[in-house]
């Protein structure tokens, strides 16, 4: 096998990576607004992570690394002595 053909082949490798969900219904994928919905593979509550299957890693404070690398910043609701009602 040449150098360019293991390349070619890296690289389909690369484009047609398996997703790790297996449910049925799918799992929302990672580019998903509601991402978070997917079942955990791997829960952490000690170190304060969980890994969903669709490869988000999902932190306790809410902040969220994408399997692309995407930083998602933490985004807890505001405690009730932030939010203003109308009288």
């Amino acid at each position: 096998m040449d150098i360019h053909s293991r390349r070619t082949n890296a690289t389909s490798l690369r484009k047609t990576k398996p997703t790790m969900c297996q449910h049925q219904p799918p799992c929302p994928t990672a580019d998903s607004a509601d991402r978070e919905a997917a079942q955990p593979v791997a829960h952490h509550p000690e170190q304060g992570w969980s890994l969903l299957c669709n490869g988000v890693l999902l932190f306790e404070d809410t902040g969220e690394l994408l399997p692309d690398g995407q930083i998602i910043a933490p985004h807890k609701p505001l405690g009730t002595h932030h939010i203003a009602t109308a009288a």
